[in-house]
């Protein structure tokens, strides 16, 4: 339950300036500066797992729920470490500021790890901290590294696609696999360490400026993944096929008539009626991770623990689906056993329904409220900040599946009378909307508010992170450095001091 009003910035990891065509981890380190000037308290990132072009670099789609997204890693840091030297850095290409090239990026990224890794084992001085690395995280680690390198020698096929043994993990062919792909599995045992090593290093600096960190995690996975892969039992999986029997999404609604088949794999939280303590166990492993790497979690579709939307896999939309009840306090309960009460935000958006209200409620956990979804004709509409019924809330002036404000406010489908609306509540003429709706965010009653840095800065549509539905051009966004100026940091500690939202406010102290 979120007591104290503070204040934060959404901005994913990939959207930081730097020279490497990515936002990477030393970026993150220097952003933490940025928000200690400017009076936050929170930074809230997307999911940071690897991220595939196969499903458009989404990191709501990643090949791993533990592992981290190597185009994360800072060269910058391998050369502190001594193990990139500046003539690797040679013919690096021109990158925009303001896009990322995923695949520039990766070829980049590759090239550099390839090169590290060899210098990692010719100096041997981090032998031991990376034996201590993978003890530690063997529970994920030798499972996912096994499925990157057949991932490699199967050249990219889905693992469902691969020999019949390995798919369905005869142990002896297992054994095989692994002895031969020996030093590949190796090489992504240590650009997980090296993640890891880096991410260390930006919490610890997050910890000593008293930034929180608010990570995300998307309730399902994707088909091809080292999770699903080496949790078979834990899916609804055919086991002739190795194909779901039934898939994630939700249901018709108005925004779309065929509603939303994600296609994800469903979990079988229950065998022969009772629950399936694999997948338990899985879970319990997912948030021990998360735990160590952020102080608050945001599960990303929330209501899918109190009922969620079953789509039979023939089906090619969602209209055929059916809601089925899904694991409820009972899930949060082993949950919270296992973290000693890690700290929940509930995504508690779309269709929301009675039971996954009690659910959070019940639970304890802050909802999120969404400014731009509060000005239709609906006095009564809950996302309006007169409205919010409790203080134990996120508000948001929009999130990465949202349009910008600036966006929204000059968008031809958006009703003008939606428009007028909140001109009218913000008492503005609207020539710099976004900082009507930061100013709405802070003056709510709501314990934290979030803000895009892309509303902060009043970017428009272009800087959209994700427009879902749409899998091409998404997650590219990047905010050149000039953007985090001073005049920017003033602002925000102005607003933030004027509404009792300063991490040094007298009433934030403890």
């Amino acid at each position: 339950m979120l007591e104290q009003r503070a204040s934060g910035i959404l901005a994913h990891l990939s959207s930081l300036p730097g020279p490497y065509g990515i936002g990477d981890l030393d970026a993150g380190y220097f952003f933490l500066d940025f928000l200690e000037q400017a009076g936050q308290s929170y930074w809230q990132f997307l999911p940071t797992g690897m991220v595939d072009d196969v499903f458009g670099n989404s990191p709501y789609m990643s090949l791993s729920a533990f592992a981290g997204n190597p185009l994360l890693i800072s060269p910058t840091l391998l050369l502190e470490k001594g193990l990139l030297q500046s003539e690797d850095l040679l013919g690096k290409p021109h990158f925009s500021e303001y896009t990322v090239d995923y695949s520039t990026v990766k070829e980049f990224k590759n090239r550099l790890l390839a090169t590290s890794f060899q210098r990692f084992l010719a100096i041997r001085l981090f032998d031991e901290a990376f034996e201590q690395f993978c003890r530690e995280a063997a529970g994920w680690l030798e499972d996912f590294v096994l499925f990157m390198s057949l991932r490699e020698k199967f050249d990219s096929r889905p693992w469902y696609a691969w020999p019949r043994k390995i798919a369905v993990r005869d142990r002896k062919s297992l054994a095989r696999a692994a002895k031969e792909l020996e030093e590949r599995c190796r090489f992504h045992k240590y650009v997980q360490f090296i993640f890891f090593m880096q991410w260390r290093r930006m919490r610890q600096a997050a910890q000593k400026k008293g930034i929180r960190l608010i990570g995300d995690i998307p309730i399902y996975v994707g088909l091809d993944s080292a999770d699903v892969w080496a949790n078979q039992s834990c899916f609804d999986l055919d086991r002739t096929t190795l194909q779901p029997r039934h898939v994630a999404g939700v249901p018709p609604d108005y925004f779309s008539e065929t509603g939303q088949r994600w296609g994800n794999p469903l979990y079988l939280w229950e065998v022969d009626g009772r629950p399936n303590e694999g997948l338990y166990e899985w879970w319990r492993q997912r948030f021990l991770h998360i735990n160590s790497m952020v102080d608050v979690v945001r599960i990303d579709h929330f209501r899918g623990f109190a009922s969620y939307w079953q789509v039979p896999a023939s089906e090619e939309t969602a209209v055929n689906g059916s809601w089925v009840k899904g694991p409820g306090p009972f899930f949060f309960e082993q949950v919270r056993e296992a973290t000693n009460g890690i700290a929940i935000i509930a995504e508690d958006l779309g269709v929301i329904t009675p039971d996954v209200e009690e659910l959070r409620d019940t639970l304890g956990f802050p909802g999120m409220k969404i400014l731009q979804f509060a000005f239709d004709s609906d006095p009564l509409n809950l996302y309006l900040p007169h409205n919010f019924p409790t203080t134990n809330c996120v508000v948001y002036t929009g999130t990465h599946d949202n349009d910008t404000t600036v966006g929204w406010y000059f968008d031809s489908q958006v009703p003008q009378a939606c428009k007028d609306r909140a001109r009218r509540y913000a008492n503005s003429d609207g020539q710099v909307i976004h900082r009507d709706f930061v100013r709405m965010a802070y003056a709510s009653v709501a314990a934290l508010a979030v803000i895009p840095l892309q509303d902060v800065l009043g970017f428009g549509t272009d800087c959209r992170m994700n427009r879902p539905s749409v899998l091409e051009g998404n997650w590219m966004w990047r905010c050149a450095s000039p953007f985090l100026s001073p005049e920017v940091i003033h602002y925000l500690r102005d607003e933030v001091r004027f509404y009792g939202r300063e991490a040094s406010c007298p009433l934030n102290k403890g």
